[in-house]
């Protein structure tokens, strides 16, 4: 028998692997057809998936929108101007605006405007002093999603020196200042530790600010007021 060039054999052996497959689709139809509705109802479910997230997100973006709105609103008489929108008293601009943060940080908990909105009821909160409030609701913006949960964190440690827990507030600032963000900076969180640790520890203070002498020039002017203020040795 002659021998076959490599091109026939090669002929040969994807015949016979295309004759197998034939074989292998006629004898499992029905199997195929199976996988096949699967995987159909999958891709099905992932398209849908994909719409009914985008559609959300851009409701939560809706609502976030609304409540800035109403954060940036004016106090006093009705304006002659549509897109400007007023309230008649502070107390009212600031129920509606809670209303609407509420309602966005508790339907949407764990996203990122649901983090924003947990974030500023939280700052809103320790504005009036109501520093447990204030507590509670940036806990729960440093466990959300996205880039504020560091500005909560900042937030939060403020909020816990002023209750007396130096010690956690401390851990977040230094948190901070190990992995700094684009909201929260290593020099920003640097000062904010140091104003929390100048009354009790003044001397680790003006550690951490010294080498801020030589930062850009609003960090600089900051940290020279900061170590003005300290005891002297």
């Amino acid at each position: 028998m002659d021998r076959l060039t490599r091109k026939e054999l090669k002929t040969d052996k994807f015949a016979v692997e295309v004759q197998h497959g034939v074989e292998y689709v006629t004898e499992h139809r029905q199997q195929m057809a199976l996988w096949g509705a699967i995987a159909a109802v999958v891709v099905i479910a992932v398209v849908g998936w994909y719409i009914y997230s985008n559609h959300e997100h851009g409701v939560r973006e809706q609502k976030l929108a609304e409540a800035l709105r109403i954060q940036n609103s004016q106090v006093g008489p009705t304006s002659a101007n549509p897109w400007v929108l007023t309230f008649p008293t502070e107390e009212a601009r600031q129920k509606a605006l809670t209303t609407a943060l509420t309602e966005l940080a508790t339907k949407y908990s764990g996203s990122e405007e649901g983090t924003v909105a947990q974030y500023l009821l939280g700052a809103s909160a320790a504005d009036k002093g109501n520093l447990g409030e204030a507590e509670r609701r940036l806990r729960d913006a440093v466990d959300g999603k996205g880039p504020y949960t560091s500005m909560a964190k900042l937030a939060l440690a403020r909020v816990l020196a002023s209750e007396g827990k130096i010690n956690d507030a401390e851990s977040l600032l230094r948190s901070l200042i190990e992995k700094p963000t684009v909201f929260v900076s290593k020099d920003e969180a640097t000062i904010v530790l140091a104003q929390i640790l100048a009354p009790t520890r003044p001397e680790e203070a003006r550690k951490l600010l010294e080498p801020l002498r030589t930062a850009r020039a609003a960090i600089s002017k900051i940290a020279l007021t900061e170590i003005s203020s300290l005891p002297r040795k």
